[in-house]
């Protein structure tokens, strides 16, 4: 049924992370959590702004957190249930390394 096999399961896998409760959303969370070390993987949307995404692409590089480009604002929200969301924090590293595995872990 999927078109893109790794491409589902990231957003199933968002949404078991976000229902444990192992999921920060948003710009000032997501901050909080790369900066006190919760932060295990950062996923960035696609079509979020320039500036959100040199922003945190530049916070991971610094606090040497993982962070990936995946899907659109909408398409991360309604993984897990909310609205728009343009970055997030995975704080669970089991979750992060399964959503790596299926991403390709690319940068």
């Amino acid at each position: 049924m999927s078109q893109i096999p790794g491409k589902d399961k990231v957003l199933s896998m968002l949404g078991l992370a976000e229902r444990s409760r192992n999921v920060v959303s948003g710009g000032f969370a997501t901050e909080q959590a790369v900066k006190s070390g919760k932060a295990s993987l950062v996923i960035i949307a696609e079509d979020a702004s320039g500036n959100t995404r040199k922003k945190y692409s530049n916070m991971c590089d610094f606090y040497k957190v993982p962070c990936v480009l995946h899907g659109t604002k909408d398409v991360l929200g309604h993984s897990m249930g909310k609205e728009e969301r343009s970055v997030l924090a995975v704080t669970d590293q089991g979750f992060a390394n399964s959503i790596r595995k299926h991403l390709g872990d690319s940068k």
